[in-house]
């Protein structure tokens, strides 16, 4: 298993990587292509939707032929291949389709990880491990910033997709020599998609996951490149996204013990999105606080919105072992699709508010107002540990 899990936390760096590149590589597909902030936000939304809708598919075949052929194969056909077409495009539509499908590709490599970790570990340590993962593979943001920068420098945007394309169609080889499939579950059992939904608990995590990240993977993923732009200046760009890509790691990697350290899941979730909407308010009641505050706020934004493993944690903990595959990627489809979704709104608000610091003071308030919703609803939600 160890082979397998390196080269899976391997292509989940290539999954953060490519939900992050757009805000460094933003100035040079402007001024290459022509497209606007805004509908690059667009494009980071399909990747987030595609991303989600593919969660479906991805528990069906985690349950039913494994982890090894499901990720092996969306990542280099689907990944791979809109990495490649990325690096040819020369119209926003072309764009728009490399993202979808690179975000198919991506799909399934996290809940492959999450589906081994389930079925081989004991519960107690899957929050730990899951956010550990989670925190490796966020060194994909790291990548997507200033190393990205140089290296469209250095050959080009198109030739680093290129090398991308590459480097993808690599690691899924590696998935599908080195990954194992664990054994099926004792007794045969199955069970649907609407078994999961009928578990009560589910619908009061759901709401949580669909807001916790996404303020945290939108403002890194696309605003924070042209918000720094505009006010700060294009060189500080790689810099701020760099900082809160390092934010994001370590937010990973302090979630995820805390939960058997304090003996609580929902009161950790609860208490970092709360600080992670006062990050938020901050921004939306001084949007243009002075460069190293900015920067302050946003890694705030990113440390506090890397709760999303022990969301899922305490999602799982609900869920019969014959439903895994389901379960996760169910609870993943709310925490991607809530991005997809607050992205594609994100454009039309920062463009409805008129864009400059108007809309980005638009968007840091809906930021808040979205993470404190999504805070009142947990509220009242069943606490549970392993």
């Amino acid at each position: 298993m160890n082979a397998g899990l390196l080269f899976l936390g391997l292509a989940y760096v290539l999954s953060q990587f490519y939900r992050a590149f757009l805000a460094v590589l933003a100035p040079d597909l402007t001024a290459d292509i022509g497209v606007t902030a805004a509908q690059l936000g667009r494009a980071s939304g399909i990747w987030f939707l595609v991303f989600a809708a593919m969660q479906i598919p991805v528990g069906w075949a985690l349950d039913r032929i494994g982890p090894r052929r499901t990720a092996s194969v969306l990542l280099a056909v689907a990944g791979g291949g809109g990495a490649a077409l990325f690096s040819l495009a020369t119209a926003r539509w072309q764009i728009d389709v490399a993202m979808g499908l690179i975000g198919a590709g991506c799909a399934p490599v996290l809940m492959a990880s999450y589906y081994i970790f389930a079925r081989i570990y004991r519960p107690a340590v899957f929050a730990t491990l899951a956010a550990a993962l989670v925190g490796i593979g966020s060194t994909g943001n790291i990548a997507a910033s200033v190393p990205l920068g140089w290296a469209a420098d250095l050959i080009g945007w198109r030739g680093a997709m290129q090398a991308l394309a590459g480097m993808t169609l690599a690691v899924a080889a590696g998935c599908w020599f080195t990954v194992r499939d664990p054994e099926a579950v004792a007794g045969g059992a199955r069970g649907s998609l609407l078994d999961v939904l009928r578990i009560p608990a589910i619908w009061l995590i759901g709401p949580m996951l669909l807001v916790n990240y996404a303020p945290s993977a939108g403002l890194r993923g696309l605003w924070a490149g042209p918000y720094v732009a505009e006010f700060y200046g294009t060189a500080l760009v790689g810099t701020v996204t760099l900082i809160m890509g390092m934010a994001m790691v370590a937010g990973n990697f302090a979630y995820g013990p805390l939960d058997r350290l304090l003996g609580t899941r929902k009161w950790v979730v609860l208490g970092g999105n709360m600080m992670g909407a006062a990050a938020c308010a901050m921004l939306w009641l001084n949007p243009v606080p002075g460069l190293w505050t900015a920067a302050a706020l946003l890694a705030a934004i990113g440390a506090f919105g890397a709760s999303y493993a022990v969301v899922v944690a305490h999602g799982r903990a609900f869920i019969p072992p014959h439903l895994v595959g389901r379960g996760v990627t169910l609870l993943n489809l709310f925490s991607i699709g809530g991005v997809g979704l607050m992205q594609l709104a994100s454009a039309r608000i920062f463009e409805t508010a008129g864009g400059g610091e108007a809309g980005f003071r638009a968007l840091f308030g809906f930021c808040a107002l979205a993470l404190t919703l999504g805070c009142a609803t947990y509220l009242f939600s069943r606490d549970r540990t392993d």
